[in-house]
């Protein structure tokens, strides 16, 4: 086994530290090193976007990133993306067209729309299909999570631009708070 690393990454607003083995894949490091288990374990192969996060302002799946390659870099999971208990417009949007069923999916579709909003605000139909492609649903055809993300462009024409997700210092905070609603993973 290969000696362990010291990586320091800034998840949530929150400067997280730790010694991992340089295999350790970032979905790990997030969920079972730092606890934050909204980011979801899917395939292990890329294949399903359940572990999409933000990595310096991009989206990818972090079961192809080494913790040890996110060392330095500013991380934002879906437990980042609520404002205290006030959710992205995102989660609202999700909430309010139905955008999940089981919800196993669910952060990653939210973390790729995020993404997806951020480079394209305003997008058709076609173009959020699109931006989803790399995350699968199993349950719910697609058709309520669009509605979903464009529920969440119809808030940023009538309220302004979507939020840029928030650096939430107590994100454990928020997310029991979210859980308490029904919401969190």
């Amino acid at each position: 086994m290969a000696d362990a690393v010291r990586v320091s990454v800034t998840v949530n607003g929150r400067l997280q530290e730790a010694t991992v083995e340089p295999r350790l894949l970032l979905v790990h490091l997030l969920r079972d090193t730092l606890g934050l288990t909204g980011t979801h374990v899917g395939c292990d192969t890329s294949n399903c976007g359940a572990c999409t996060v933000h990595l310096d302002g991009e989206s990818v799946k972090s079961c192809t990133v080494l913790a040890v390659q996110a060392d330095g870099a500013e991380v934002i999971t879906i437990e980042g993306l609520a404002q205290g208990t006030d959710l992205h417009p995102l989660q609202e949007g999700f909430w309010a067209e139905h955008g999940l069923q089981c919800g196993y999916c669910t952060p990653g579709m939210i973390m790729a729309a995020a993404d997806l909003l951020e480079r394209n605000p305003d997008p058709s139909e076609e173009e959020i299909r699109h931006g989803l492609a790399g995350n699968l649903c199993r349950c719910t055809g697609y058709h309520n999570i669009v509605k979903a993300v464009q529920h969440a462009a119809r808030h940023q024409r009538e309220h302004g631009e979507i939020p840029e997700p928030e650096m939430a210092p107590q994100a454990e905070q928020n997310a029991q708070e979210l859980a308490a609603k029904g919401l969190g993973a």
